[in-house]
């Protein structure tokens, strides 16, 4: 069980099993509704409290489900989540709510919910379910915030420029402009700007990741090494 422990769960969830840019799970609201980052971080937070609650739940029920009925079950569960995180949304962030439309409900349809659901929050105690749940949404919450803010500095100039539709008007100092003049490229606002920017996020946690295990393999080897020559 040390395998699953939870600093190894939250790495998982931050970084080495990212289901945005490793799993490639939810890519429909990642690509959608990342042309800002306060949109990116309006779907991530409601996505991270399904994932949360739903995880919870699942976990709780685990024993009580017959395997037949499981995933449908499990997909109410989330359903009803989702309805009550969309119901909070219209009712306190309502111009957030209106610009996020439709993807809001679709969070029931999010490949990555259902998926911690069946793959991990069914087989695993209520507090490792709670983990999961809160690192996997917080390392998704991330990569909609960062691609969202990408695209919308490189295609508007501006970052945060909505941040009053979350945080109420005194948030408005938050936004941050290049200036009226500044020529924003449009194609980064654009899908196929969502595609390039996924593009580039994934190939520089390749290649994070791949440095970290050459620099990893040093430290092996250097011991082996010292070893080799002191016996020779």
């Amino acid at each position: 069980m040390g395998d699953t422990g939870y600093g190894r769960i939250i790495r998982d969830g931050l970084w080495n099993n990212n289901q945005a840019l490793v799993a490639l799970l939810g890519l429909c609201p990642l690509l959608a509704v990342t042309n800002t980052a306060i949109n990116g971080l309006g779907l991530g937070m409601a996505t991270t409290l399904v994932l949360v609650c739903s995880n919870g739940t699942v976990s709780l029920i685990r024993n009580l489900v017959r395997p037949e009925i499981r995933l449908p079950v499990f997909v109410l569960v989330i359903a009803s989540f989702v309805t009550t995180v969309e119901l909070v949304m219209n009712a306190w962030f309502y111009e957030l709510y209106k610009i996020l439309g439709i993807f809001i409900p679709l969070i029931v349809t999010n490949c990555t919910i259902i998926g911690r659901a069946e793959a991990f929050a069914s087989k695993n105690t209520l507090g490792r379910a709670l983990v999961d749940g809160l690192s996997i949404g917080i390392g998704f919450t991330l990569v909609l915030v960062i691609l969202g803010g990408m695209r919308e500095f490189i295609g508007m100039g501006t970052l945060f420029s909505q941040a009053h539709l979350m945080f109420g008007e005194a948030a408005r100092g938050l936004t941050l402009s290049l200036g009226e003049d500044f020529k924003g490229l449009l194609v980064a606002i654009l899908p196929p700007g969502a595609f390039i920017g996924l593009g580039f996020l994934i190939a520089i946690k390749n290649l994070i990741d791949d440095r970290l295990k050459k620099a990893e393999a040093h430290k092996v080897a250097a011991p082996a090494d010292s070893a080799a020559a002191g016996a020779a």
